[in-house]
């Protein structure tokens, strides 16, 4: 089978078309055929091994010192067709749609994958009837990690809730899933994405090329920060008196910092880390069924471009999500 192999880490030409072993799947796995893929902010960090509070250095010692060896092939989402089926599997039969993230293992910027049927031992369900392989494979980082966070934050219809970064993969599920309990809705992002914000249910967008919003006076029950550059103290003081500041991707001076103001003070700081679950996708892919929730995506491009798509997302200032279709007939 065809896939983008991970040669060496930096630059995106170290990512490579080739051919390798189609993957046969265990008693407990099913072997999917992937229509299609995406490219995060995440998985360039990883192919860069830039990433926070020291993992770089863990990840390489794990997937190789002086090149990838036990991790050759990334990518996070898929959405795919079920070619064949583990003895053990109950779950789901050959033929079968689906999505889903095969974590840490990686592994989507290929045809095919293997990955786990029990929901317990990996994130797979059965692909929103109302969405296409590449509407799907979006959903899957984006969508968790934003239910994460809001779920945490406990959000009450009507209370008024604030996405920073609302315009990436992250930010529009957050977006969509706030309104959908009832929240009113300010969505914090750049010039090019004010219209597409407003598009997915923003009650008010702001950008913040041209705003901060943490000295408009205003204060919101939640702030959810998607990109965690906002002025911590500016956010702090945005939050009304038992506010909930929701600081994805943050620093450990912020992680701590988060702790203290949690116990000296009513507003509560969340940093942890998404634990994925299918029951997750699962209630996401429902509120996608209802008609609540969709995903935006920027561009597509074909597996043998993948390369072309790190170096856009690298850029930033993507709208939603960059998706990577496969060419399987459909």
């Amino acid at each position: 089978m065809k896939a983008i192999v991970w040669t060496k880490y930096g630059s995106p030409d170290y990512l490579k078309l080739q051919e390798v072993d189609k993957p046969t799947p265990k008693d407990n796995e099913v072997l999917i055929k992937i229509h299609a893929t995406t490219v995060t902010a995440g998985d360039t960090e990883v192919r860069r091994l830039k990433l926070p509070m020291g993992l770089g250095f863990l990840m390489r010692m794990f997937v190789g010192l002086r090149r990838p060896k036990r991790l050759t092939i990334l990518g996070q989402e898929l959405a795919g067709e079920i070619e064949a089926v583990g003895k053990d599997v109950k779950r789901f039969k050959k033929g079968d749609h689906v999505f889903g993230s095969p974590g840490f293992n990686m592994g989507a910027y290929a045809e095919y994958k293997s990955m786990p049927a029990n929901p317990e031992d990996g994130v797979l369900a059965k692909k929103p009837a109302n969405m296409t392989f590449e509407e799907a494979a979006s959903v899957i980082i984006g969508g968790m990690e934003s239910m994460h966070f809001l779920g945490k934050a406990n959000i009450q219809s009507g209370e008024k809730v604030l996405i920073n970064g609302a315009g990436g993969s992250i930010g529009t599920f957050g977006v969509q899933f706030a309104k959908s309990l009832g929240a009113e809705v300010t969505a914090v992002d750049s010039t090019r994405k004010m219209d597409m914000l407003w598009e997915i249910g923003a009650d008010e967008v702001i950008d913040y090329t041209k705003e901060d919003f943490t000295k408009s006076g205003k204060t919101y029950d939640v702030i959810f920060d998607v990109v965690g550059k906002a002025p911590y103290s500016g956010c702090i003081n945005s939050l009304k008196q038992n506010g909930r500041y929701q600081l994805a991707n943050p620093r450990i001076s912020k992680i701590i910092r988060g702790k203290l103001i949690s116990k000296k003070s009513g507003k509560k700081v969340t940093t942890a880390v998404a634990n994925y679950k299918t029951e997750d996708l699962i209630a996401i892919k429902e509120l996608i069924e209802e008609g609540k929730v969709r995903s935006v995506i920027d561009r597509c491009y074909p597996l043998e471009q993948i390369p072309e798509a790190h170096r856009y997302v690298e850029k930033g200032g993507k709208k939603g999500n960059v998706v990577i279709t496969l060419g399987h007939d459909k």
